[in-house]
């Protein structure tokens, strides 16, 4: 059964009236309903049985990632009854894996991209503020800034600055003083796993709804429009639908695909050798240091076109290891506290994918590649802004499924 709802080009949706008119599909009998008149089934099986025959959302989100997460709670902001499809567990794919560097001066950032990456850098502090204000769990966004040691490209901010030898070693005397240049670049990071935690708590409180543990395997279709999911235990109405599955983005059938592929990104984290040893992030040849505040120094990270394999590699860890004790020789007797990898969402152009699809009321946010964490806030923004069908606050235009047709 499902909800009618207009489309979501025609005006905002969310609203929910008091009462809300449900239509069988099948027999196309119309019903008043109120949810909170409904009684709420306790047994999970039967839960599920219920959803899937009874209860509608505005919006059902595949993926419980960061962005994912994030998108739900933006759009819950205006009242839309939301639903996040997870494969696995919310929040343990390549949100968990990745170092959460806030790059937002690298050169290496898409020239269509640049203008994005700064505007949702800049929406960071807030964005953290109010997770942190509602979930009541600390992210640890660090401000401290990068130092950017033998660079191959220039700083995209303009307000970096040359350190001479001396100014390094006051900034950092934990690294080593063999490199020819040093930059100081105004970034930042964070904890993405500090910050799926506290967006999963906050969506909880907001009442969220959460399915886990089943892959979204096709788009429903009724009258030409999407009108829900179908997993491979179940399947959930909805006006909406929104793809957020990261890697997984491109295998689900039953609407337009995109051309997402994994790839994969080994990491490792160690325990630093004492109490503020780094401050900063540090991005130099063969690797990159990012401190944490409980005292982990994460260290990363490979590209690799490996496909869904998210096996580490003894000697690619071991290679990583000594590329930080290159940078920092201290952390060459520093120990091991974990290693990992995690499958980045990657597209042909290297540009995300954002937007409304050929097929009405289905939409796309996925292909972040290693920028999701640094374009969560903003993806967050102008996918809520679409959905609703409002102009977005930044021009996405260049980010389009279309460009794959």
């Amino acid at each position: 059964m499902r909800r009618t709802n207009p489309h979501p080009n025609e005006g905002p949706a969310f609203w929910r009236p008091e009462k809300q008119v449900l239509r069988c599909a099948q027999h196309d009998n119309t019903l008043i309903r109120c949810n909170r008149w409904l009684p709420r089934p306790t047994n999970q099986k039967f839960r599920e049985i219920y959803n899937a025959a009874v209860k509608t959302w505005d919006v059902a989100i595949i993926g419980g990632g960061i962005i994912g997460l994030s998108l739900a709670l933006a759009l819950r902001k205006h009242g839309a009854a939301v639903l996040i499809v997870e494969r696995n567990e919310p929040g343990r794919e390549a949100s968990h894996a990745a170092a959460g560097m806030l790059a937002q001066c690298d050169p290496h950032t898409p020239e269509k991209l640049r203008s994005l990456a700064m505007a949702s850098f800049q929406l960071y502090p807030e964005f953290v503020h109010e997770l942190e204000d509602e979930s009541g769990q600390r992210v640890d966004l660090r401000q401290e800034g990068a130092i950017v040691l033998d660079g191959d490209g220039e700083s995209l901010c303009p307000n970096f600055q040359r350190l001479t030898p001396v100014q390094l070693a006051k900034l950092e005397p934990c690294l080593a003083n063999s490199a020819k240049r040093a930059e100081f670049w105004p970034e930042g990071s964070v904890d993405p796993r500090a910050l799926t935690a506290a967006a999963l708590k906050a969506a909880k409180h907001r009442e969220i709804e959460i399915a886990s543990g089943a892959p979204v395997v096709e788009i429903q279709v009724t009258h030409g429009r999407a009108s829900g999911v179908k997993t491979q235990k179940t399947h959930f109405a909805a006006a909406v639908v929104i793809n957020c599955a990261g890697a997984w983005a491109g295998q689900i059938a039953g609407a337009p695909t995109f051309p997402t592929r994994p790839v994969k990104g080994q990491m490792l984290s160690l325990i630093a050798p004492r109490r503020d040893f780094l401050r900063h992030v540090v991005r130099g040849p063969g690797a990159y240091l990012v401190p944490r505040s409980d005292g982990r120094i994460l260290i990363g990270a490979t590209l690799e076109e490996a496909g869904f394999d998210k096996r580490t590699d003894a000697n690619t860890i071991q290679g990583l290891h000594q590329a930080a004790a290159n940078l920092a020789p201290d952390l060459g007797q520093a120990r091991m506290l974990e290693a990992w990898a995690g499958l980045r969402p990657g597209t042909p152009d290297r540009l995300p994918i954002l937007g409304a699809t050929s097929l009405p009321g289905y939409f796309v946010a996925t292909g972040h590649f290693r920028d999701g964490i640094l374009l969560t806030p903003v993806t967050a923004l102008v996918m809520t802004q679409v959905v609703r069908g409002a102009k977005p606050e930044f021009d996405i235009s260049a980010f389009s499924p279309a460009r794959f047709r």
